[in-house]
């Protein structure tokens, strides 16, 4: 029973981050080792911010969206 309330907090926490445009970094991650295995995957915080920042504007004080 517990191990079914863990996957769907898991569950749950995906859907949340994916409605707010964050990918899942589990996902990026195994995409990484998949396709580009001679590169070294962001850590969590890396991804997160760079996430952050493509999806508002970070850094160059640019905001990324139409209006």
């Amino acid at each position: 029973m517990f191990d079914q309330l863990s996957k769907l907090g898991k569950y749950l926490g995906q859907a949340a981050n994916l409605m707010v445009g964050l990918p899942d970094y589990d996902t990026y991650v195994a995409h990484m080792r998949a396709n580009h295995p001679d590169q070294t995957p962001m850590t969590y915080e890396e991804f997160f911010r760079e996430r952050q920042d493509a999806r508002y504007g970070g850094g160059d004080g640019k905001v990324g969206r139409c209006c």
